[in-house]
């Protein structure tokens, strides 16, 4: 991604991945055996021995590091052209990530001249990039000793390769912000009523089809009830909303009249689909796929069928015991008795939505944006953010403001106590971070000629409207 900018003809280029590998290094202890350590490495074009050497550099600073850290060895390595970061999610197994920093390119005498930015990027968010490539394969495929203990290297080779192969391709290192590093999730504001009746559909559903073991259910791409435990809901909302979601929109502008339902029989409305599983449940060949996860890898070691059912804007996830592989029958016995009910809960949810907008009163632009998280229930709220897609998050303002803010979340993150930072940023922007048992807040002011008093009124008056109760820092 290259922008061009100014009759100078500076032009500037976004951070990018360089490289990206795996390695244990207990697998090649003995010199001349070096290769043995790498389980995978991209790009796959580089040359063995390249390989081999930057393996071997990543080991050496690891160890370097650890004789000043012994419990917490290197995080990250900054140099003029790029960055390594380091992450050991199991046992001496390490993943690495070289990011080439942003460079703005310049022209002197007719030659272009290159100066990286080597302070631009912010070491937490891409260290918990990282992090979510390793949860993210470990959905998918379980841990890397369960593949090791399955077939040996050579196993979990093949699954490295086969995930990271296409995940690699979804990493947007230029769009990456603050919202990286909570990882967390957005809750759909619901009144009493209706929650109560997604409550009821869960529990009829669950026990209609008897071999269902967790439920999720989502309306607008946000959550409203979840049956897994936390971290692993908050890496399959990721994939949901980042990934499964938006390869799904088309049918869903076909509108109302779409021909996708015509025949269902009588007056009652079913507007059900998988988004995971058979396409066409008429078709008495179609294959009952789902695709397998993995929860609660710690303890209990769970092998799941995920199956992704939606309605209108309502989704629902049914996970299932692996070891009983869904039928045809399975299948359109769930269409038949989830389909109806999710059609009309989702109209009920859409409508109930709309009156309690209504009451709400149409809100003007107002004079700030915020991102707020919750480290309690990984709720997660920003204004910042454009609609997700599935390449890029766009965030709606300046780069340089994104920027203080993961700097004064680093700060927060050094620190147990509670804490405000108020930062006087670029022309005429205030940005004001709080943090109180467990919630962060993060303000963004446009007020040209504000000072100190009045900024900490205007995040009073936000903090009295949208966070009733939630701070008492004063």
């Amino acid at each position: 991604m290259a922008t061009a900018a100014g009759p100078g003809q500076e032009k500037h280029l976004a951070p990018t991945l360089l490289s990206f590998f795996i390695y244990n290094p207990k697998l090649g202890p003995k010199e001349g055996e070096e290769e043995k350590k790498i389980l995978f490495y991209h790009p796959n074009e580089v040359e063995k021995n390249e390989k081999i050497r930057n393996v071997g550099l990543c080991e050496a600073i690891i160890q370097f590091t650890r004789t000043f850290s012994p419990t917490k060895p290197a995080k990250s390595l900054h140099t003029q052209k790029n960055r390594q970061f380091f992450h050991e999610p199991e046992e001496n197994f390490w993943m690495v990530m070289v990011v080439r920093n942003p460079i703005i390119e310049k022209h002197k005498d007719g030659k272009p001249v290159y100066e990286y930015q080597e302070e631009e990027l912010l070491d937490k968010v891409y260290s918990s990039v990282l992090q979510q490539c390793y949860s993210m394969y470990k959905l998918f495929n379980g841990t890397f000793l369960r593949a090791m203990e399955d077939g040996g290297v050579k196993v979990l080779k093949e699954r490295l390769e086969k995930f990271f192969h296409r995940y690699l391709q979804t990493l947007h290192l230029q769009s990456c912000d603050l919202l990286d590093v909570f990882c967390g999730i957005s809750f759909f504001p619901l009144d009493k009523m209706t929650y109560l009746k997604i409550q009821s559909f869960i529990n009829r559903m669950e026990e209609s089809l008897n071999i269902v073991k967790y439920t999720a259910f989502l309306y607008n791409d946000q959550l409203i009830w979840s049956g897994l435990e936390q971290d692993d809901m908050r890496i399959l909302y990721k994939y949901l909303t980042t990934s499964l979601f938006p390869r799904h929109m088309e049918p869903e502008l076909a509108g109302r009249d779409s021909p996708i339902r015509a025949e269902m029989p009588g007056n009652l409305q079913h507007y059900g689909r998988f988004l995971t599983g058979p396409l066409n449940l008429n078709d008495p060949e179609a294959k009952c796929r789902f695709p397998k996860i993995f929860v609660n890898t710690d303890d209990t070691y769970e092998e799941l069928h995920l199956i992704v059912y939606k309605a209108m804007s309502a989704a629902v996830c049914f996970m299932i015991d692996a070891s009983i592989p869904p039928t045809l029958e399975f299948c359109r016995k769930l269409d038949s008795i989830v389909g109806p009910q999710l059609t009309v809960l989702a109209s009920d949810i859409c409508e109930q939505y709309n009156i309690n907008k209504r009451i709400s009163g149409a809100e003007k632009e107002p004079q700030f944006k915020f991102i707020y998280f919750n480290h309690m229930n990984l709720a997660e709220k920003s204004t910042i953010h454009m609609r997700k897609t599935p390449s890029v998050s766009l965030a709606s303002v300046h780069p340089d403001l994104m920027k203080i803010l993961g700097d004064i979340n680093s700060d927060f993150s050094r620190v147990d106590e509670d804490e405000e930072i108020i930062v006087k940023a670029m022309s005429d922007y205030w940005v004001v971070g709080k943090k109180s048992d467990q919630r962060e807040l993060y303000v963004i002011l446009n007020q040209k000629n504000a000072n100190l008093i009045e900024v900490n009124e205007e995040v009073k008056k936000l903090c009295a409207t949208q966070f009733n109760n939630i701070f008492f820092l004063d």
